[in-house]
């Protein structure tokens, strides 16, 4: 428990939850890291292996990813320590039984995310009253289902490729993970002429140089297939999906797939973040000395909290996407001219604009909000 301590900084977190529920046999983890730009927003992760310091990290990209998109929203993540491929009916036990936990932590606004759905923000908005990424029936803009993070990244792709001399209608890309957020980023992509040429899942890496069928590739997925199990192309390990030469690689799954260890095999003009923390601080320096741009999560993967935005003050999916276009492409556009004229790491731009942002909003509260770093266990 000592080094739950170790994460406190200026900028939070406010507090670190840990969720035991002996007759659900929920565990769970929650950080609402920084509210001062308002209450946390943040998704809801399933994977069994989540540790505290992972979404300490999450929910502080978060507090930034909010931020820099200057919505009235601080940062927080939480993860239900199980396998996302349990039974519906276990899961939506899980899922309540979360809901009812954190009914009174008023400060965070749960959301979708890996291994969660629509389905699963009903069930905690009904213990809660309050989600984003609700289905549409009742009134939400399911993010998974029109694709909002996806769309983001097609934006950033469209505003980056300008600063690293890609020609988007002609560019071959990468997609490492083909979860809700990957499909969509390659439909979106496609639409706007790049060829998709390579895509991973947990069983292995499809790859064709002549494109692959963004389409067949879907429905494959919907079936609960493999990119494998696709017709035509090449097989390859999971891990090959690193080595392929591309225009623009697209991490879109788990945190840290990209390390000092493997980022010379990174053969790319450009990467964005789909995924949250998919390389390391590390990764990240080495891509820039090797003049790969790098555009950092919380800008890149930012549609998906500007859409839940939107839906949580009352707009809709037209407004959402306007709303996405706007921001991630003005954002984009400033961070990029600021690595330009001062050859700082993209993430670096993009940290001192949030947190600016932040401190800005700082003032402005009262001491009156508590302490900063909270731990309930």
């Amino acid at each position: 428990m000592k080094n739950i301590f170790e994460f406190g900084d200026s900028l939070g977190p406010n507090k670190i939850v840990h969720i035991y529920d002996h007759h659900s046999g929920l565990k769970a983890i929650l950080v609402v890291d920084n509210v001062a730009c308002g209450p946390a927003m943040g998704g809801v992760r399933m994977a069994p292996d989540v540790t505290t310091e992972e979404v300490f990290r999450l929910a502080r990209a978060m507090t930034f990813k909010n931020a820099a998109a200057n919505l009235p929203h601080g940062g927080g993540k939480a993860a239900i320590l199980t396998n996302p491929k349990v039974p519906a009916v276990k899961k939506e036990t899980l899922m309540r039984a979360f809901g009812v936990a954190i009914k009174e932590i008023t400060s965070y606004i749960p959301g979708p995310d890996m291994g969660t759905d629509e389905a699963c923000m009903a069930w905690v908005q009904e213990e809660t009253g309050r989600a984003i990424g609700l289905p549409s029936a009742i009134g939400g803009i399911p993010l998974d289902e029109i694709g909002a993070t996806g769309y983001g990244l097609s934006v950033v792709a469209d505003v980056a490729s300008e600063f690293c001399s890609i020609d988007l209608s002609k560019a071959k890309f990468v997609i490492q993970g083909a979860g809700s957020v990957g499909l969509h980023a390659a439909n979106f992509l496609t639409a706007r002429g790049a060829l998709l040429i390579a895509v991973t899942d947990s069983q292995g890496t499809l790859f064709n140089a002549d494109g692959i069928d963004i389409d067949q590739l879907t429905e494959l997925k919907h079936q609960g297939k493999s990119v494998l199990d696709y017709a035509d192309g090449g097989k390859l390990s999971r891990d090959a999906i690193i080595d392929v030469p591309c225009d623009i690689w697209i991490p879109a799954a788990r945190p840290d797939v990209i390390d000092a260890d493997n980022v010379d095999r990174l053969k790319t003009k450009l990467v964005i973040q789909g995924a949250n923390i998919p390389f390391t601080a590390k990764a990240e320096q080495i891509c820039h000395d090797r003049n790969i741009l790098v555009i950092p999560d919380f800008i890149a993967n930012a549609g998906g909290v500007i859409c839940g935005a939107v839906e949580y003050g009352g707009g809709t999916k037209e407004i959402a996407f306007q709303t996405i276009e706007e921001k991630i492409r003005k954002n984009t556009t400033l961070i990029l001219e600021n690595v330009a004229s001062t050859g700082k790491l993209p993430r670096q731009i993009a940290i001192e604009i949030a947190e600016q942002r932040i401190r800005r909003a700082t003032a402005y509260r009262s001491k009156r909000h508590g302490p900063g770093l909270q731990l309930i266990a």
